[in-house]
C-alpha cells in the first residue's frame, strides 16, 4: 500500500506535495492503470488534510489525464500509451506493438530502484546519445595475415545491418582511431583482447562476434568413405589453416584434402576436377566455385557435390549488434 507523508512545515504547498506523490506512485506503477485510488476520506484521515483539498487533487490529475473519475465509483488510473488511445500514441508502436511494454519494464525498473522520472529520463537519453554517437562508424578490425576473415564480416555485416562498414586491419587499428570521434569495433572472439587493448585508451567500445560453428560440415567430414578427395574453399586463409587441422585430426591420412582460397585461381580450378565434394566454407566462396565446375565441365566425369556451410557471422551476433547500434 502507498505511504503518503505530509510536511506541514515545507514550502511547498500540501496540494502540491499530495499531487507529486501521487502523480509518482502511478508513474512507478504502485497504481497499474485500472487500479482505484483512496477515496478523499481515505486520504484525509491518513494525511490530515481537508477533503476538498484532496478533490481539488483528483482534479489536477484528472486534467493531466492520468486519472479518471467514474461516476459512483471513485477515481481510478487511466491506462497509458498505445493500450490507452491517449495523446502518446504513436505510429512506431503500429510498427514494433511490443516496444511500449519494453519501454514501460525498463521504467518500472529505474524507479523500483530510486530513480526519479527525471533521472530515468536522463539515463535513456545519455545511453540513446551514446549509441548513436557510436553508430556513426562501424570497423571490422582482423590481423592483416587473414584480412580474408575481415572481407567476410564486412559483407555480411552489410548485408544485415543496411549500413556502411570499413575493414580495418588489427595493424592500423590504433591510426584509424585516432581519426575519429566516434567508432564501434567489431572482430571475431579469437581478436577480441587484442582489439581491446587497441581502443580502450579512445574510449571505443569492441563488440566481439560469434563465429559459425561448421558442425555440419564436421558430421560430413566424419561420414566421408576413406580415400575421398575433399575440397574446401573459402574467402580466409585464417579459416582454411583451421580447416586443415581440424580435419586432419578427425581424419588423418584417410582423406585426401585439397583447399583453395577463392583468390587463388589456378588452386581453384584443380580443387574443382579432383574432388568429390566440395564445401564452401562461407556464402561469398559459393558462387565462384560453381562458376570455376562449370568451367570445368567438358574435364568432369561427374561435378563434385557443392556443400554450402552458413553464414560466418552467428545470427545471435547479429541481432546483438543491431540492438548495440540501435538498429532494431
Amino acid at each position: 500500500m502507498v505511504k503518503y507523508h505530509i510536511q506541514q512545515d515545507s514550502e511547498i504547498p500540501a496540494s502540491k506535495q499530495l499531487f507529486d506523490q501521487i502523480q509518482f506512485a502511478i508513474a512507478s506503477r504502485q497504481y497499474p492503470p485500472g487500479e482505484k485510488l483512496p477515496s478523499t476520506r481515505q486520504l484525509a484521515m491518513e494525511t490530515g488534510l481537508h477533503r476538498n483539498t484532496i478533490s481539488k487533487v483528483y482534479r489536477q490529475l484528472e486534467e493531466t489525464g492520468l486519472v479518471e473519475s467514474l461516476a459512483g465509483s471513485g477515481i481510478y488510473v487511466k491506462a497509458q500509451g498505445h493500450e490507452g488511445g491517449t495523446k502518446r500514441q504513436s505510429p512506431i508502436l503500429d510498427e514494433y506493438p511490443e516496444a511500449y511494454k519494453v519501454v514501460q519494464q525498463s521504467l518500472d525498473e529505474l524507479l523500483g530502484q530510486g530513480c526519479s522520472l527525471s533521472e530515468a529520463r536522463e539515463l535513456f537519453l545519455a545511453e540513446i546519445d551514446w549509441r548513436l554517437r557510436c553508430s556513426a562508424r562501424v570497423l571490422v578490425t582482423v590481423e592483416n595475415r587473414d584480412l580474408g576473415a575481415g572481407k567476410l564480416m564486412v559483407h555480411e555485416l552489410e548485408h544485415s545491418l543496411k549500413i556502411p562498414v570499413q575493414l580495418v586491419p588489427m595493424e592500423e587499428l590504433s591510426e584509424a582511431l585516432a581519426q575519429t570521434n566516434s567508432a564501434t569495433v567489431v572482430t571475431s572472439r579469437y581478436f577480441i583482447r587484442k582489439a581491446e587493448e587497441i581502443a580502450a585508451p579512445k574510449s571505443v567500445r569492441v563488440i566481439p562476434l560469434d563465429i559459425y560453428d561448421y558442425a555440419k560440415e564436421i558430421q560430413l567430414v566424419k561420414s566421408l568413405p576413406k580415400n575421398s578427395c575433399l575440397g574446401v574453399v573459402s574467402l580466409s586463409s585464417g579459416i582454411l589453416q583451421i580447416v586443415e587441422i581440424i580435419i586432419h585430426s578427425l581424419r588423418g591420412d584417410e582423406l585426401l584434402l585439397m583447399t583453395a582460397q577463392v583468390i587463388d585461381t589456378y588452386k581453384l580450378n584443380a580443387l574443382v576436377r579432383s574432388a568429390q565434394t566440395v564445401i564452401c566454407g562461407d556464402q561469398t566462396s559459393y558462387p565462384i566455385v560453381q562458376e570455376a565446375i562449370q568451367a570445368a565441365r567438358e574435364d568432369l566425369i561427374r561435378p563434385p557435390k557443392i556443400v554450402l556451410s552458413g553464414n560466418y557471422i552467428g545470427d545471435k551476433s547479429i541481432n546483438l549488434l543491431k540492438r548495440e547500434l540501435g538498429l532494431g
